[in-house]
């Protein structure tokens, strides 16, 4: 079950203001006055590995800002089968759906922390802030580029240069995120990796397990380190 705790930072109203992802979030529109009273409206929630943030079609009641950790965003096809559409990271804003209904579920991979707003409450802060709509934009254009990128990478690309696309566009987001390092913090499963990149399990772990032979990259606990960045990128790059 959803754990929903007081400022985890123990300064109630300002939580906002010393949040380590503000910068990058849509929050970043707002003043440190317009923080406060936004915080007013945040619940701070905490989910457990695996445990499920919002189901899709289910309604869209809550949006959400990832603070800590990675969740799953995925679809259910009618035959059954799971497309992981997307992993969000902290900064992340999600929930804001068009409709009345979430259009894809998201649970967390690992423990994950989030301010979650009510949606109406939201929405009327949004009326209030046409600079927080604005920065609303920015991201959904950024979200929109992303959906671009990723028909890209499912298209002409071989299983090796999909692979190699997402470990290069992890490493990005993570450095966006000030965690610049030659290691690349995967918390995700192989079996994700393959469902976000449509290939099988058995041709993610090939290629990951080539690029080690190769000594491009070094496998470890939940994630990569890439020891020849140059190597990697050659073939994304021609």
């Amino acid at each position: 079950m959803v754990s929903v705790s007081p400022c985890p930072h123990g300064y109630p109203g300002e939580a906002c203001i010393v949040c380590k992802v503000r910068h990058i979030s849509v929050c970043a529109a707002l003043s440190a006055t317009e923080l406060s009273a936004l915080d007013e409206l945040a619940q701070h929630v905490r989910f457990s590995q695996r445990e499920t943030i919002f189901l899709q079609g289910a309604d869209a009641d809550w949006v959400y800002n990832i603070t800590g950790g990675v969740a799953r965003l995925y679809t259910l096809l009618p035959d059954g089968r799971r497309q992981i559409v997307g992993f969000a990271l902290p900064g992340d804003f999600l929930g804001l759906a068009m409709g009345k209904t979430h259009p894809f579920g998201a649970d967390a991979i690992e423990q994950v922390s989030a301010c979650r707003f009510s949606r109406t409450a939201f929405s009327l802060l949004i009326d209030r802030k046409p600079h927080l709509l604005r920065r609303l934009h920015e991201f959904a254009t950024h979200e929109l580029s992303l959906a671009q990128d990723q028909m890209t990478l499912l298209g002409r690309r071989t299983a090796e240069e999909k692979v190699i696309m997402f470990l290069l566009g992890m490493r990005e987001r993570w450095t966006r995120l000030g965690s610049a390092s030659v290691t690349v913090h995967l918390p995700m499963s192989r079996q994700d990796m393959a469902d976000f990149l449509g290939l099988s399990l058995e041709t993610v772990s090939r290629t990951l397990n080539r690029l080690a032979r190769e000594k491009v990259i070094i496998l470890v606990p939940d994630g990569v380190r890439i020891t020849d960045l140059e190597r990697l990128i050659r073939p994304v790059a021609a």
